[in-house]
């Protein structure tokens, strides 16, 4: 198997073609990457701005240049001896008439071929969430009619521009008089002789008769167990990785299947042993992937809380928790805000979903003779416990029960629930750990299969929701560490954690995508590093906060439920702000503070309503929101330059340390174990926001432009920093040092480097070691005292009398630095003032 050196994701769509990704393939290579990493390809939904809206899995989206274009992108990569790694959605696929599949579904219920290629509850009517009200309210409203589908000739139920096709019995030679349907009653009873039923999208959290992706209705789960629905839904896929066009596969949330295993041994079967496979999967605290499945590792979103420990300030979190509680006026607590996150999910998004769980275990109850009668509420009060407890996001049971590492886990999990402050029945919850398990008489082993596929699909979408989707938008002390992938519950952070995690992750995937930004994370990397900074300073930020907030205290609006917005997003909005602030933008900039305001508004918007507390998605509370977007527009208003001047000040030793973590950031990634993953543009600055922002195009001219063909590192004039091609020329140095020595970085040892003296605190240092080859890696950390200009020490004192100890192995060796193409012989140790005097960082190979 290939294994890349280094991946370079693309966002298809929004003006990305395969043309367009055909003429950065020259620029790809001399970046230094080997794989294209395509985000799905395949046809989806029209305008679909991401591709995970899948319609037909068998053709190649011609949005985006259709098989020919595809075939030109392959031919320019092959050119360049780049390879291709392809994002695949078995999960889902959309729920749209524009899928000639669910179409049929529509049309023909449970006749249709394809009626359970999607995960459908055939016991009732196909629900279609898709009315803005009830049924009746449409109809009494004049919405619903029969008309003609100008595409095939047949009646059909009419919503507005949507035309849904009627069953053929319903209309069978009675076409012609259909269509002159004007009674609503008629209407009401031809509805009534669908395999369908027409509800309210409201209704949908309850009423859904079939599986969707966590919260989409508009996304159908897909039944991808059945080797049927697996073959047809991975016909084209396979065809292209057998052809050599496709060389990898990124399995888009593989926690949604029913059997995570089985599908990846069939797809590993299928695809061959030479296909380089990893799976979308968040990692809770201290879990590692299935040993036995057959991939290479997961997309790295553990990578990112790995880096943070590197990178975050552990023992002043506590000083910067204080100063938010004292500016919201509430004590943080994360676990009951978490708990209180995952009830809302268990009770309202996904109601239904537990409801189909409680009606199976009650269901399987009168099978049991083992304990009295357990009432329908005491089971739900167990289930709920039971969900909300999940520390993962799930366990791996399959027909035949759960695997030992899942019981050892299912049985903390309910220890902990007997043992916490809201303890359900006993004998319900021992009745829920026998279905889980298997523990139950062969009657009912069918159904407690069931609910145990069905229990372990929803635990992933309500820890996601709960967290990445509720929890991270509600607690806003440190939003660096609101990250897809971090822990919701307070923890330590320290170098010995980064290390050890590093080490882990070499020995259990070492062959793992390793990410910093992705299309799904909460914001770009380099506006991460820059808050990670804020823990460094707790003190001067908060100061800070409070200087802002009285200044624009004129714009805070008193409603009946509050200030809007209240001091917990007024703490939000200057942090993300701080973040998203281009480098260079001045506060007299008037269209520049237009630009970020555009970007900056949809994201407060989305904040807000993902917090779910005085406004959502669902139901917006429109005049909170209009309150709260007008605050953020007063903050970057070019006649509030009192606010600008201050903040831009406050900005700068925040805005610099986080240049030297992106930069530090960057060379962790690419030297670590792991496969180095650049998200399109981050190799540059990547300031950017939560989706969609975090989706736009990149500036790829100027990017081609910055990386030249000389050989050595840019400069480190503080202009190469805060334009980004420093950054950018880093990653091109490394990534050819990569693929100079590919065994070197993918088996060799890791091995962390101790620091001595005053500034020890503040470096990491580590290398790689195999066999004779040996890179070693010292970068600066907390830095922010020393770039801050009350604080700094002078530049020759900076790193004064700080050593880097080298273990025997490594010492008394040469190496040639290379950013300069300088040999050193460092002995058996490194001084950091004299090895950062060209650059603040030190890259060194053996000769």
């Amino acid at each position: 198997m290939m294994i890349p050196t280094a991946t370079y994701r693309i966002q298809f769509r929004n003006g990305m073609t395969f043309d367009r990704a055909s003429s950065l393939v020259p620029y790809l290579k001399r970046l230094g990457i080997s794989h294209l990493y395509a985000s799905p390809i395949f046809t989806a939904t029209t305008g679909s701005t991401h591709g995970y809206d899948v319609t037909d899995a068998n053709e190649i989206d011609p949005a985006i240049g259709g098989r020919d274009g595809f075939e030109h992108m392959v031919k320019a990569l092959k050119a360049e001896g780049l390879g291709l790694l392809l994002d695949i959605v078995p999960n889902h696929m959309a729920a749209s008439l524009e899928n000639p599949w669910w179409r049929d579904v529509v049309e023909n219920g449970e006749k249709s071929r394809y009626a359970r290629h999607f995960d459908i509850d055939w016991t009732r009517r196909l629900t279609m969430p898709f009315l803005g009200d009830t049924f009746d309210k449409a109809l009494a409203a004049g919405e619903l009619a029969v008309k003609a589908d100008p595409k095939t000739g047949k009646p059909a139920l009419a919503y507005y521009d949507t035309l849904y096709p009627l069953a053929p019995a319903s209309y069978a030679g009675r076409q012609e008089e259909m269509l002159k349907f004007a009674d609503r009653a008629a209407i009401a009873k031809l509805h009534d002789q669908q395999p369908y039923r027409l509800i309210s999208w409201r209704d949908a959290p309850r009423e859904l008769s079939y599986r969707r992706f966590f919260e989409i209705t508009g996304l159908a789960g897909m039944r991808v167990e059945d080797g049927t629905v697996f073959d047809d839904t991975h016909r084209l896929i396979l065809e292209l990785v057998h052809s050599g066009k496709v060389d990898g596969l990124r399995v888009d949330h593989v926690d949604g299947l029913a059997d995570p295993k089985a599908y990846l041994e069939r797809l590993r079967h299928e695809a061959g042993p030479d296909c380089y496979i990893t799976v979308e999967k968040i990692l809770g605290e201290g879990e590692q992937v299935p040993t036995d499945w057959p991939i290479s590792g997961t997309t790295g979103y553990e990578f990112i809380a790995a880096v943070s420990d590197a990178l975050v300030d552990g023992p002043k979190l506590d000083e910067l928790r204080s100063a938010y509680e004292k500016a919201t006026g509430q004590p943080v607590d994360m676990a009951a805000e978490l708990r209180a996150a995952k009830l809302l999910m268990a009770d309202n998004n996904f109601a239904g979903e537990v409801s189909t769980l409680l009606n199976i275990a009650m269901q399987i109850q009168p099978t049991e003779d083992r304990e009295s009668a357990l009432s329908e509420a005491a089971v739900k009060s167990a289930l709920r416990e039971l969900l909300v407890a999940f520390p993962v996001y799930r366990t791996y049971g399959t027909r035949q029960g759960i695997p030992p590492e899942g019981r050892e886990m299912l049985a903390k999990v309910l220890d902990n629930v007997r043992n916490g402050p809201n303890p359900p029945e006993d004998a319900a919850l021992a009745f829920l750990e026998r279905i889980m398990v298997g523990d139950v008489e062969q009657a009912a082993a069918g159904s407690a299969s069931i609910f145990r596929t069905r229990f372990q699909q929803l635990t992933g979408p309500l820890m996601a929701k709960s967290v990445e989707d509720t929890l991270f938008f509600r607690q806003h002390m440190a939003l660096a560490l609101n990250e897809v992938g971090a822990e919701p519950l307070p923890r330590s952070f320290s170098l010995d954690r980064f290390h050890a995690e590093m080490q882990t992750r070499l020995e259990r995937q070492p062959d793992a995508l390793s990410g910093t930004s992705t299309h799904d994370t909460k914001r770009g990397e380099d506006a991460r590093a820059r808050l990670y900074a804020i823990t460094e300073a707790p003190e001067l930020w908060a100061d800070g906060v409070d200087r802002w907030r009285r200044i624009n205290s004129h714009a805070v609006r008193t409603l009946d439920d509050g200030p809007a917005p209240e001091p917990a997003v007024e703490w939000m909005l200057y942090q993300a702000l701080a973040g998203a602030w281009p480098n260079d933008l001045h506060a007299e900039d008037a269209a520049g503070l237009k630009a970020l305001e555009t970007r900056f508004l949809g994201y407060v918007e989305k904040a807000l309503r993902e917090a779910k507390l005085r406004t959502n998605w669902g139901d917006p509370n429109e005049t909170y929101e209009k309150a709260v977007l007008e605050y953020a527009r007063t903050l970057l208003s070019p006649s509030n330059q009192a606010f600008l001047t201050d903040f831009a000040d406050t900005l700068r030793p925040f805005i610099r340390a986080g240049l030297v973590n992106g930069i530090t950031q960057t060379i962790i990634k690419l030297m670590a174990p792991g496969v180095p993953d650049i998200y399109q543009g981050s190799e540059g600055l990547d300031l950017s926001l939560v989706d969609p922002d975090n989706r736009r195009e990149p500036d790829f001219d100027t990017l081609q432009q910055r990386l030249t063909e000389r050989e050595k590192l840019a400069s480190t004039d503080e202009e190469e920093w805060q334009s980004g091609r420093l950054k950018q020329h880093v990653i091109a140095t490394l990534l050819r040092v990569r693929q100079e020595a590919p065994t070197l970085f993918r088996r060799g040892e890791y091995l962390p480097l101790g620091a001595s003296g005053k500034r020890a605190d503040n470096v990491i240092a580590f290398a790689r070691a195999d066999m004779d080859d040996a890179f070693i890696v010292i970068a600066p950390r907390l830095v922010f005292s020393a770039l801050h200009a009350s604080l700094a020490p002078s530049r020759s004192e900076r790193w004064a009398e700080t050593e880097i100890i080298l273990p025997e192995r490594l010492g008394h060796r040469r190496y040639r630095d290379v950013c300069t193409g300088k040999l050193v012989d460092p002995k058996d140790r490194i001084a950091v003032n004299w090895a950062f005097g060209d650059h603040p960082f030190v890259l060194l190979l053996a000769e």
